[in-house]
């Protein structure tokens, strides 16, 4: 009998929709309080993930989920890196 990988989930701060995590991008906020996206999804440090589209990650950015998950500010780069790496994945699909 062949045993079937677990696939990961995890939950979008935005929708709250739990999905495979390799639909998903991380932000992580490291012991220096430096906020950034991790594409690895291993990287140290307090995480949060947003689903990959751009609409959610609009949402996120209005909303200042990101910031309130990570007790951290954000800068508007990471949500430019967030949105670059949604186009990156749904071009992957």
């Amino acid at each position: 009998m062949v045993k079937k990988k677990k696939t990961p989930l995890r939950k979008c701060i935005v929708s709250n929709e739990m999905k495979p995590k390799k639909e998903l991008i991380r932000v992580v906020r490291n012991k220096e309080g430096e906020v950034f996206v991790d594409l690895t999804g291993k990287k140290n440090g307090r995480g949060a993930y947003v689903s990959a589209d751009p609409e959610v990650i609009a949402k996120a950015e209005k909303g200042d989920f990101l910031s309130r998950q990570l007790n951290a500010e954000i800068d508007p780069v990471v949500y430019a890196e967030l949105k670059q790496a949604a186009e990156g994945k749904i071009n992957e699909k």
